[in-house]
């Protein structure tokens, strides 16, 4: 099966009632949450009828399309009904930087624009695409803008009835480009990564087997392009009424009563998404009995967050943490079990343990360098305990940016006929065997007496009662850059020369901080979009110059 989204049809043979997707309206408080729903059939079946559909207006086999709409069944049949053509969907998360998307949608070239209303508005008004777009199809957005939809191009209804069902489905090859999607841009502008039929079936195998999903499982993925693996694992998602561009801000309450509504088995979430359930329990008990696995992903998890979220789980349920990016996922698993056991070491500076290898990955670690590596004769990968470059191959690494070659030549190196990918992320294996993350390379900070490293340096000053998160950035010239830290205080504190003076004996008493001596206060650090995980180094950098805190 080189095409994914195959396993929709296979799905709808197999159990054809069986609902594929759930959606989920907020309810009021002690009433039922109301949902609609999809059968696996009715799902297969617009998603054919989308396909050939839009085959007839040339956007089948090769043809790059935009797809800018909300979750919704529609989102998910386009989504399908685009990989049945063997057209290549373009997906870039739609709150990043206004300069930032017309960059990003004009580097992929699309031939086609599918959104809603709003997203073809924005399309016209900042021009985006406007070189490359010659296919705009109107989703409908549930909004007063639908009344004004007909001008802005061509109805998704009169796509499906477009449709000749007589016309055969276009089949792909394994290497064939499959989508392309951006990454969230948190050290940059978003590059396309390029992901082939081959990455998406090798995803789901790997993921199907580390962490033993079955058929019949439900699904609860607060970051809706995780729900589209759901229909090849033969899994219901269900999809909560949130915001997907603020997941810390979720309605905790509504995530808690969806999972025992729905009897929901396993749940994606970012490490700031779960806090904020974790959070949530702890001042209003709930429990989240049915979930058998919690997977989380965009940022390294925290041990303190991981132990709250647990409590809400039967005993044994596991919390991984898959280590990976948008070009290469999954690399590494780690269960908050086995994170509790090296937390005393994270919290010493060690960086955060991120689990073992998942086969057949291979990871190596080589010196750091931000040079171009063309070939793989040009390096040696380090020994255990030595930090540098994490590099992966395997069936789920990707092999190019779109559009990017610079991008390209700093990211990938050649072994053979096998792509390394760089992953930009620094770290070491220990003498378990075990995959540590120190941070990433660009946000490393290289003084005149060695080197820092973000997860190593903030981990220290993460463990004052005050402190919420800390942040490491770096002033002047590489290889003379001065240190500093900013600290984001709990909702409760307030900053203090007594806290200052506490955080100058925390860095005396560690190795890695020793000489750190400045701090800086800020009221909530900028984060990315996906996952409000992410700290935003660059702009607090940019921050602390423009206060000149450093002389």
């Amino acid at each position: 099966m080189s095409n994914i989204a195959n396993a929709l049809a296979e799905q709808a043979a197999a159990a054809p009632d069986k609902p594929a997707i759930i959606l989920t309206r907020r309810a009021r408080s002690g009433q039922p949450i109301q949902s609609k729903s999809i059968s696996y059939r009715d799902l297969n079946a617009r998603s054919e009828r989308i396909a050939r559909g839009l085959s007839a207006v040339g956007l089948g086999p090769g043809v790059r399309s935009v797809l800018m709409v909300k979750p919704s069944f529609e989102f998910f049949a386009l989504m399908f009904g685009l990989l049945r053509a063997g057209a290549v969907p373009v997906l870039i998360d739609p709150g990043i930087d206004r300069r930032s998307l017309k960059t990003c949608i004009d580097e992929a070239q699309p031939r086609g624009f599918i959104g809603i209303p709003l997203a073809h508005l924005a399309r016209l008004v900042l021009g985006w695409g406007k070189a490359h777009v010659r296919q705009m199809i109107v989703v409908p957005g549930n909004s007063w803008l639908d009344r004004f939809a007909q001008p802005l191009g061509t109805p998704l209804a009169r796509i499906e009835a477009l449709a000749d069902p007589t016309q055969a489905l276009a089949s792909v090859n394994p290497d064939d480009p499959a989508a392309i999607l951006f990454t969230s841009g948190s050290t940059g502008i978003p590059k396309g990564v390029v992901y082939r039929h081959r990455h998406f079936q090798a995803q789901v195998e790997m993921i199907r087997a580390a962490y033993q999903i079955a058929p019949g499982e439900i699904d609860c993925p607060t970051f809706p392009p995780f729900a589209l693996f759901d229909p090849a694992l033969g899994v219901t998602a269900v999809i909560p009424d949130m915001d997907f561009t603020r997941p810390a801000a979720v309605d905790a309450g509504h995530i808690f009563a969806l999972i025992e509504q729905f009897g929901v088995t396993q749940m994606f979430g970012s490490p700031a998404l779960l806090d904020t359930l974790g959070r949530y329990a702890e001042q209003k008990p709930c429990r989240a009995a049915s979930l058998k696995r919690v997977l989380s992903a965009g940022a390294p998890m925290r041990e303190d967050i991981a132990r709250r979220m647990a409590k809400t789980l039967a005993p044994g349920v596991p919390i991984y943490t898959p280590y990976g990016a948008t070009e290469c996922l999954p690399v590494a698993s780690i269960s908050h079990f086995e994170l509790a056991d090296t937390w005393a070491l994270t919290r010493a500076g060690a960086g955060v343990c991120v689990g073992r290898v998942m086969p057949p990955n291979l990871v190596r670690i080589i010196p750091i360098s931000d040079a171009e590596i063309a070939d793989w004769s040009e390096v040696s990968a380090l020994g255990i305990g030595k930090i540098g470059e994490i590099t992966v191959s395997g069936p789920s690494c990707t092999d190019r940016y779109f559009n990017r070659d610079a991008a390209n030549a700093l990211a990938k190196i050649s072994e053979g006929e096998r792509v390394v990918h760089r992953m930009g992320d620094v770290g070491y294996f220990d003498s378990n065997g075990r995959l540590w993350y120190c941070g990433r390379k660009s946000q490393r900070v290289e003084t005149a007496y060695g080197t820092l490293y973000t997860e190593q340096v903030e981990s220290i000053f993460n463990t004052h009662p005050a402190v919420a998160r800390s942040a490491l950035v770096g002033l002047g010239e590489r290889g003379r850059e001065r240190p500093l830290v900013w600290i984001q205080l709990r909702p409760d504190q307030q900053w203090s020369t007594e806290i200052n003076q506490e955080l100058l004996e925390i860095a005396r008493a560690h190795a890695p901080t020793e000489r750190i001596e400045t701090f800086l206060t800020h009221a909530a650090f900028p984060v990315d979009i996906r996952h409000n995980a992410k700290i935003g180094r660059e702009k607090l950098r940019l921050e602390a110059i423009r206060k000149h805190a450093v002389k």
